[in-house]
């Protein structure tokens, strides 16, 4: 691969992480069977870390103390490249922080660690955001893993299904042109079971944005399947390009897109943690293989 990468193997799984973004490109089972999208035309990631924001600011820019910067959408973490901390057989730790560059988007200090670490057929992610300044560090995380939809290419994308480990009867929300619409929308989800469909991404994600569940099944009647499972984070996306592509996004988000109507100070923005100077965030989730 010709950026820096590590492949970490386990019993019956491997990952394979990138220094540009500590992304995930490839995980695959002992067969070498590969869940993870593989970053085709329709979109050309895999699993970007998305960080100090999840979604879109308005006008793409961030207010803090009379100035403006220049934000674009998820934030800048998925395009830097990140420095190893460690390295091993079955896991690794990649890190940034701020510097000239970042803070020319982002006046803020910080340091970001992203762990993978190997277990029996699972792969676990954890995020440690330290705040390294002397004021709040208001911030926003997310994974955005893509996985192949179908995981078999003679089954149809409609045979599958998310599993979610309890009903999840609240509304969800929308984005319109990437901002959170006002208004919750009735949820798809059926008793604990998504449908999934294309259209059902006509308008974007689907928002869970209190999920009652820690964990959901990706999966279909026969074949691979996945779980995943997460901690610490407030939100669920989930997501594939409208008009078609070949992934489904399972999305454990600490953070959302603006509102539609929101133009203040970033520091006030919804959905953000506020980290004390010198304290730290740790989430985390687990991608199960099954």
């Amino acid at each position: 691969m010709a950026q820096d990468s590590q492949t970490l193997q386990g019993d019956g799984i491997s990952a394979t992480i990138v220094a540009q973004g500590a992304e995930l490109v490839s995980l695959q089972d002992i067969s070498g069977f590969e869940f993870l999208w593989q970053a085709g035309p329709a979109w050309r990631r895999h699993s970007p870390v998305l960080f100090p924001i999840v979604g879109r600011l308005k006008g793409d820019e961030l207010r803090h103390q009379g100035r403006t910067y220049p934000m674009t959408q998820h934030g800048f973490a998925r395009d830097k490249p990140f420095a190893w901390a460690q390295r091993g057989p079955r896991s690794c730790t990649l890190v940034l922080t701020d510097d000239a560059d970042t803070r020319t988007h982002y006046p803020f200090a910080f340091r970001l660690a992203v762990t993978y670490t190997l277990d029996r057929q699972q792969l676990g992610v954890t995020f440690d955001i330290a705040n390294t300044g002397d004021e709040p560090l208001p911030a926003s995380i997310g994974a955005h893993p893509a996985f192949n939809w179908p995981l078999l290419p003679d089954l149809a994308k409609t045979d599958y299904q998310l599993i979610f480990a309890d009903d999840e009867p609240a509304p969800i929300r929308r984005l319109k042109d990437g901002l959170l619409l006002k208004t919750p929308q009735p949820t798809p989800v059926e008793g604990n079971i998504l449908a999934l469909s294309e259209r059902l991404f006509d308008e974007d994600a689907v928002i869970l944005d209190r999920p009652a569940s820690n964990s959901v099944r990706y999966a279909a009647g026969r074949g691979p399947a996945i779980e995943m499972a997460w901690q610490g984070v407030q939100e669920l996306g989930v997501w594939s390009k409208p008009g078609g592509a070949s992934f489904l996004c399972i999305e454990p988000w600490h953070g959302i897109a603006s509102p539609v109507d929101f133009d203040g100070d970033f520091v006030d923005k919804p959905g953000l943690m506020l980290i004390a100077p010198a304290a730290k965030r740790v989430l985390s989730y687990q991608i199960r293989l099954l």
